[in-house]
């Protein structure tokens, strides 16, 4: 299995880089708006649901006040604009700057751990409504340096290994740093096994070099990179494969691509968030923090 696993993971990431040379600009594409305020910038977003012609994201807001929200669900049906529902976060203390959210794998019912910047993590569920969370579990994120600004966490079985990823953003010359270990959901206790800096060459200038992560099901880890030159912007951001995860010998390894392609470039628009959607009607699904300018949303192979 494990020969299989590398075996599979070496293809993947070889099609990638074969493929990405090719990559086109998407500026021009129609991305949609959800809403048009700071309040409402979209740090995180995971897959919720799929019906015949709509699909919902579940998404996190990096907001720090009381009183702005920190969860809600978009639903995009056809061409319809997307339609917004804040979820009541009703455990106290609120949350303080959620800048990620992953789902939780292998769960008989659905659950989602979502992450601040400083490296604590919220273990919860949805109420039947979609209208209320209840919280399962808070924790920290083990030794993480000082100075450590987190945008990035995502989950995954590998094997029989609960995989979990979490990153430093970075910023210009200081580059964006992959941690990952073995999460325990019972004690909620992870493992450490790895770190690896890794820096993009686009965007440029005022570059956060892991602004998102996902990792598939093979173990291939997607991130965004995005440049913040204030709220008024002008953004840029870009989707890149950066390497894959595999079980060796009983512990988690990563295989990064030492020389970084973008898959796809993003002029005007600051991506904080990526969701990778399976079927006929997925692809790569983006969501933006364009702070002052709002949010929107992008899917880039299915029903957009």
């Amino acid at each position: 299995m494990q020969a299989l696993n590398t075996l599979a993971l070496t293809v993947i990431l070889g099609v990638t880089l074969t493929v990405a040379p090719f990559a086109q600009p998407v500026q021009a594409q129609p991305w949609r708006p959800v809403r048009g305020s700071i309040l409402f910038g979209i740090s995180g977003m995971v897959l919720l649901e799929q019906q015949e012609g709509s699909t919902s994201f579940l998404i996190v807001h990096d907001n720090k006040g009381v009183g702005e929200g920190r969860l809600a669900m978009i639903r995009v049906t056809g061409e319809q604009a997307p339609e917004y529902f804040p979820i009541n976060w009703s455990n106290q203390p609120l949350p303080v700057d959620l800048e990620a959210l992953t789902a939780v794998p292998g769960q008989s019912e659905p659950t989602f751990m979502a992450l601040t910047s400083s490296g604590t993590v919220y273990h919860f569920r949805l109420n039947g409504n979609h209208q209320n969370v209840s919280v399962l579990n808070v924790f920290n994120l083990p030794n993480l340096p000082e100075g450590t600004n987190l945008e990035g966490f995502a989950l995954q079985q590998i094997d029989d290994k609960l995989l979990a990823v979490w990153a430093h953003r970075g910023n210009n010359e200081e580059p964006g740093v992959l941690y990952w270990g073995v999460l325990d959901l019972e004690t909620n206790e992870i493992t450490p096994q790895g770190s690896a800096s890794l820096t993009v060459p686009f965007p440029v200038d005022n570059v956060r070099h892991i602004s998102d992560i996902k990792v598939d099901s093979a173990g291939v880890v997607y991130i965004t990179s995005a440049s913040d030159k204030g709220n008024d912007g002008p953004f840029q951001s870009a989707v890149y494969v950066v390497g894959g995860f595999s079980l060796q010998d009983n512990r988690i390894v990563f295989r990064q691509n030492q020389a970084l392609i973008p898959i796809y470039y993003l002029n005007y628009h600051k991506v904080e968030a990526i969701e990778l959607v399976p079927g006929t009607a997925g692809g790569i699904f983006l969501g933006t923090d364009d702070e002052n300018m709002g949010s929107s949303i992008w899917g880039f192979d299915g029903m957009f």
